[in-house]
């Protein structure tokens, strides 16, 4: 079998991972774009013992924990509670809530970048603070937070081939089974896989490089280039 066949006959296969994928990746961003803003409004302004007791020992676990470890975590500690869960709701658990706690300092960064003087503007115009978060503070902040965002979108996607280590049968899982099949071609199966993240990745920054340039806020530029002639001087 030559290798252009291997390709073609295991291309099904890689596009059935792919999609898996694209699944773990979606459900990761989700669970921890939602969490991570209530996680970022909770430090921002939410009272200091919700701060101290929650956010903060949940934010620094899941950033100092493997992700690898908290697969682990969650897909064998699931039974120790008596809990079946499967190995896909497992991943989506572990990696969104790692997730989370990234993409809460992110928007947490977003938030505060804005100032307090719109806060206080839009609260002079009889506004509740609720109100405030929600129609001037969050739409400028989930704005801010694009480029940010892309980045961690490349990660989680990349990081979504950790998932292979307990049964997900995703992009990688399905190189290897390739692999099996064809006895031994991994450079050329890896090499597809490879590309085929790359790809994602690619696309996936350009369309956030493109949605960043469209829902830019003016004046925010202005400042990111006086910061960067600053450190250019330094």
């Amino acid at each position: 079998m030559n290798q252009l066949q291997i390709i073609w006959q295991g291309l099904p296969s890689l596009l059935a991972g792919t999609l898996v994928t694209l699944n773990l990746t979606f459900y990761f961003l989700i669970l921890g774009f939602l969490l991570g803003i209530v996680l970022a409004l909770g430090q921002v302004y939410g009272p200091f013992p919700l701060k101290i007791f929650f956010i903060v020992p949940f934010e620094r676990f899941f950033r100092a924990v493997p992700e690898l470890v908290l697969l682990f975590l969650f897909f064998f500690g699931s039974s120790f509670f008596r809990i079946n869960i499967s190995a896909f709701m497992a991943a989506v658990l572990a990696m969104g809530l790692r997730s989370a706690a990234y993409q809460s300092q992110i928007f947490r960064g977003a938030i505060q970048s804005i100032g307090e003087d719109q806060m206080r503007a839009a609260r002079s115009l009889g506004m509740s603070t609720l109100q405030s978060i929600r129609y001037v503070i969050l739409p400028q902040a989930l704005r801010l937070s694009i480029p940010s965002w892309a980045n961690e979108y490349a990660v989680v996607l990349k990081d979504s081939s950790l998932a292979y280590a307990i049964g997900v049968t995703e992009l990688l899982r399905q190189g290897r089974y390739i692999v099996a099949r064809t006895f031994g071609n991994a450079l050329l199966v890896y090499s597809a896989c490879a590309l085929i993240y790359f790809v994602l990745v690619f696309a996936g920054n350009q369309l956030l490089k493109f949605l960043e340039k469209k829902y830019k806020i003016p004046g925010f530029e202005i400042q990111e280039r006086r910061d960067q002639s600053v450190l250019e001087r330094i």
